[in-house]
């Protein structure tokens, strides 16, 4: 046997080479930087070679695992923390129960506001609706309110001419020679106009004719009073009120009523039978109106087991005198 072989005791010779310092073959080099066995071996897989470190890269230290953004994390704090843990693929891989606390207060938060947030514009939209419901008008009918609104306008033209008309006066009253006689035909007017209310002077022009009939109950004088009220808002201008033995009286603002003996009527003192009838001066679609409105004086005659009817005139007479009332108290403002 030559000096590059050595027996090995198995019979095949072992091939001469560099002994591994350190001790016998199968026990592991004690030198700090020697290789591993493995991978000395040609069966073991072959890692790429890593370029040494540069000057400015940190050398990682043992047990501590280099991350991607420059910082170091330790493995074992990380993995006591309950943090998500680097991967060999740089991929974090999150700790089996660390669930994050904050979050999911924030989420509970989140929805307690939002369904407060819904209660009260709930609250706001039903007191909205309650607040602006009209309940006098809730139960018009709809052509009602237009025939009303169109009556409104229609007085309120009238009203306009009437002003229009006091402005010509003044200027007639002002413009020297027929200042006089213009004064003389404005008084002459308005005396008239003061007749008219005042019932001393009969009057004709548009107007309508109420009828009632009377039911299980009579013709109550609070349900007359009703309907002469609800005529003068919306502008009569002349009324007399008839029984059915014709007996007729003028109606004008000192007019009273009062329940009779066996259904009658004592108006301004004097008896009245019915069935009773107005007849009024005016617009006759508006006081119609008026006193169709729902819970007024029809509907009210009605209950009761009464009946309203109604006649249009184009010319309606009110004839019927008032004895002028001699004033005992009351003088004009000089």
């Amino acid at each position: 046997m030559s000096d590059e072989q050595t027996d090995t005791g198995t019979g095949w010779p072992q091939p001469a080479g560099p002994v591994r310092p350190g001790g016998p073959a199968g026990e592991p080099d004690p030198r700090p930087d020697a290789p591993d066995p493995d991978e000395l071996s040609p069966l073991a897989p072959q890692r790429p070679a890593q370029p040494p470190p540069s000057d400015d890269e940190p050398v990682a230290e043992p047990g501590v695992e280099p991350v991607d953004d420059g910082a170091t994390v330790d493995l074992n704090a990380v993995s006591r923390s309950g943090e998500p843990v680097a991967s060999s693929d740089g991929l974090a891989e999150p700790v089996v129960g660390s669930a994050a606390p904050g979050r999911s207060r924030w989420s509970t938060a989140g929805v307690m506001i939002a369904a407060l947030l819904a209660l009260l514009g709930f609250t706001l939209v039903v007191q909205l609706k309650t607040t602006s419901a009209d309940p006098t008008l809730g139960a018009t009918r709809q052509e009602d309110l237009v025939r009303i609104l169109s009556d409104l306008d229609a007085r309120e033209n009238r009203l306009q001419q009437d002003i229009r008309a006091l402005e010509d006066s003044q200027r007639q009253l002002r413009s020297g020679e027929q200042g006089r006689q213009a004064a003389l035909d404005e008084a002459t007017r308005r005396a008239d106009e003061l007749g008219i209310l005042a019932g001393t002077l009969p009057a004709v022009g548009p107007g309508l004719t109420v009828q009632f009939d009377s039911g299980v109950k009579p013709i109550s004088a609070n349900r007359v009073l009703d309907a002469v009220q609800e005529l003068r808002g919306a502008g009569a201008e002349a009324m007399q009120i008839s029984g059915g033995d014709r007996a007729t009286v003028r109606i004008i603002a000192s007019t009273y009523f009062l329940d009779g003996d066996n259904g009658s009527l004592m108006v301004e003192g004097r008896r009245l039978t019915g069935p009773y009838t107005i007849t009024v001066i005016g617009d006759p679609a508006t006081m119609r109106t008026a006193l169709n409105i729902p819970g007024g004086v029809v509907a009210s005659v009605r209950g009761d087991g009464g009946n309203v009817t109604f006649g249009e005139r184009e010319v309606a007479e009110v004839s019927a005198l008032h004895v002028p009332i001699k004033l005992e108290h009351a003088r004009p403002v000089s």
